[in-house]
């Protein structure tokens, strides 16, 4: 029987690839054919792809191509499998019809898969706005301000990150109304290749997720998608057998971000320096006496002295004292403890500031490297 597709591949390079693309798999899709994972031989590599209409990925492993070709396979199941094979050689080979036969030392499995025509292939499209910036740099951008995206969906545009390449930097914005986290880079853009998009908060953690393995990253991007190659270093520690890039395809949220700018405040009275992780377990302690109606815990400025403080009637009451250097007058602000803890949890800095104005003005957190995150506050009982 004629051999449509064989290779030999390393058990862990095999689920490696598959971890990477399993993801956008959802559990109710409409078509078969999105269950499953296009795999093709591609010189001396081999491409698994996945997809599911809004989103898809591809990645590359090494692999020792025997006959080239291509079949679509479950992911899930194949993965499954994978994962639990007994050698670390894997041989994978499609004869006629559409199914493939695996065999890792005394196991051997046939499962069967769908006409590679089938597939949707993932979309190319023309370099309109194309940008090349450091995996790392991007990474960091995107936990500075993920925790921010709104979950409404009845405010679509506001569930995802808003990127604006502009004015020589990327800024990247993340708000669901109540708080507004924003983070700049430096770098260039000519005014022919500005633009900005909205990426999808699915996207956003797929993202976060497949970053790490190399240096560079290309975001490309048109009016309806937007796609970035994520580039794979030989030499990295953790690629594990994955080779040349991650590709990552997405549709972009339509319609226009609102005018974010004018929820910063132009001007604060007071700004105090503040060690981050202290704040922050500060912070968490006193977020432990409160419940989820009074969800709220307190901080009071006064001489040299920062006290945060929560309680609830059913709880209790909890106490915590920071020395600062604050000459102002007494201030007391309310706020919702997570809104606090999360950018604190996502900066890697060990100082930040806090600039606040009085008790019904927003506060804000900054570092000295184009990060902020206004924070609104709660009404004081």
């Amino acid at each position: 029987m004629e051999v449509k597709m064989k290779f030999k591949a390393n058990k862990e390079h095999l689920v490696t690839g598959l971890q990477q693309v399993s993801n956008v798999v959802g559990s109710r899709l409409s078509m078969p054919i999105l269950n499953n994972v296009l795999i093709k031989s591609e010189g001396d590599v081999l491409s698994l792809t996945t997809t599911n209409l809004d989103m898809g990925i591809r990645c590359f492993i090494k692999a020792d191509i025997q006959e080239q070709g291509s079949i679509t396979l479950p992911v899930k199941k194949l993965f499954n499998i994978a994962k639990t094979l007994p050698s670390e050689d894997v041989v994978i080979n499609s004869s006629g019809g559409n199914s493939a036969n695996i065999t890792s030392g005394g196991s051997k499995f046939k499962i069967m898969g769908i006409e590679e025509s089938e597939f949707p292939p993932l979309p190319n499209f023309s370099d309109e706005h194309e940008f090349i910036m450091g995996q790392s740099d991007l990474q960091q951008m995107l936990k500075n301000v993920a925790y921010a995206q709104s979950t409404d969906e009845n405010r679509h545009m506001l569930n995802g990150v808003f990127f604006n390449f502009s004015d020589g930097k990327l800024t990247a914005v993340a708000t669901d109304g109540r708080r507004l986290a924003l983070c700049e880079s430096e770098m260039a853009v000519s005014e022919d290749k500005a633009g900005s998009f909205i990426l999808p908060a699915k996207t956003v953690s797929e993202l976060l997720r497949l970053m790490g393995h190399g240096k560079d990253v290309k975001i490309t991007f048109n009016d309806r998608q937007v796609a970035f190659d994520i580039y794979i270093d030989d030499n990295a520690k953790d690629s594990a057998g994955l080779s040349r890039s991650i590709y990552l395809v997405s549709k972009i949220v339509e319609g226009h971000y609102p005018n974010y700018k004018q929820v910063i405040p132009k001007e604060t009275e007071h700004r105090i320096k503040v060690d981050r992780e202290l704040l922050q377990e500060c912070v968490q302690r006193a977020s432990l006496v409160t419940s989820d109606r009074n969800n709220s815990i307190k901080i009071r400025f006064c001489e040299n002295l920062m006290e945060v403080s929560g309680s609830s009637p059913d709880v209790g009451e909890a106490h915590e004292s920071i020395a600062i250097a604050y000459g102002g007058p007494d201030v007391q602000v309310a706020f919702n403890p997570q809104f606090l803890m999360d950018p604190l949890k996502a900066l890697p800095k060990d100082e930040v500031f806090f600039e606040f104005k009085d008790d019904l003005s927003p506060g804000i957190f900054k570092t000295l490297d184009s990060f902020l995150c206004v924070i609104m506050p709660l009404r004081l009982n």
